[in-house]
Order: structure tokens, then sequence, then C-alpha cells
């Protein structure tokens, strides 16, 4: 064969293998693709999460808060992620949104018995304290059942939560993937914070 018919038959053979390409796409339902559309954030969903203690508490947390936030404002959850991570100043309706997005999750996880008791959380929390020996060993030999019966896991939620400048929080994200880390985060440490300085007042 010389070089001019194999010159000319390259592109046959391409549209060839391009049509193959084709013909399988559409057998397995490619000529009837539709994008995925976002998830219901409204529709109620379970929320799982590989970590542990606090940190897995505060994972469910934020992702729960954000479906109902984004509910109650009428958008995709990713649709409000891409939203809050944008900067610039956020509006009363969206700050609202987020805190009762997360208080309702308190409640949602509450009631579906997903909480787990304050004394679970009371030794992560103590960890970096930063309380004196002393104290920290007074708190740390409280029996889990005066913790638990002094100290509601939904309560402290609430009121780390409450306690939450969000506003000062959604001006600091660098991107999208920053939202969930420093929501997390705050909220961890207010739980920490809470959840110390409720302890303390049980010695």
């Amino acid at each position: 064969m010389n070089a001019r018919l194999r010159a000319a038959g390259l592109p046959a053979l391409a549209l060839v293998l391009v049509g193959g390409v084709l013909s399988v796409q559409v057998a397995y339902g490619g000529g009837e693709f539709e994008p995925l559309r976002p998830s219901d954030p409204c529709a109620a969903r379970t929320v799982t999460s590989q970590s542990e203690g606090i940190d897995a508490l505060t994972e469910r947390l934020v992702l729960i808060g954000l479906d109902n936030a984004a509910c109650q404002l009428g958008v995709s959850r990713e649709a409000l992620t891409l939203e809050l991570a944008q900067g610039g100043t956020r509006t009363d309706a969206e700050i609202d949104a987020l805190r009762s997005g997360l208080l309702a999750a308190v409640d949602q996880m509450d009631e579906e018995g997903s909480l787990p008791p304050a004394s679970e959380l009371a030794d992560e929390a103590l960890d970096n304290a930063g309380l004196n020996r002393f104290l920290e060993a007074l708190v740390r030999a409280i029996p889990d059942s005066v913790i638990d019966a002094a100290l509601k896991t939904d309560d402290v939620l609430t009121r780390a939560i409450d306690e939450l400048d969000l506003r000062a929080l959604l001006a600091n994200l660098d991107d999208q993937g920053d939202l969930n880390r420093q929501l997390e985060a705050a909220i961890t440490q207010a739980v920490k914070d809470s959840l110390v300085a409720r302890l303390r007042g049980l010695v």
C-alpha cells in the first residue's frame, strides 16, 4: 500500500472508530443522557461520618444544617455552599437560615436518638482544654451518670451554635471546600468550650 492510500485510509478508519464508540454510547443509554440533578435539600436523607467523637458529631451537624438552610432558602445545598464560599458580605437571610438550619439539625438528631451522651464527649473536650492538672483530675473523676444527668448534649450544641459568630466565620473562607472545614472546626471548638465550661461548673 503506498503512502497516498494509507493517508486516505486514516480519516476513514478514524470515522469508523468514532462511529463505533458512538454506537456503544447510544446502546447503553447515552442518547438519553441527562445531567444529574442536585439532591432535594428538603428531603430526609441519612447522613453518616467516618470520623469519631466530637468531629463526627459536628460533621453530621454541619451537613444536616446546610441541607436545612438550603431548604429554607429554596436552593440546593450545592448552590448554597457555592454562594457562601464566594466571600463578601452575607445577607441576614443567609445567616439566619444557616443558624436555624444548624439548630434544627440538633433537634433532628435528638429526635432520632443519634446524639451521644455528654459523658462520651467529655474526655475529648478536656484533652485540649488547658485546665490545671488538679482541676482536670477533679472533672475527670465525675461519674458519667452525674455528667449525663447534668449536661444534655442537645443543650450543649444549642449553646455552642447560639454563640457562634457565623458572619465572621463566613467572611474568612478561602474556597468552597473551606466552608465545611471551617464550620466543622468552629462548631467543634465551640462544643468543646461549652462542654468544658459546664463541666467545670459541676466541680
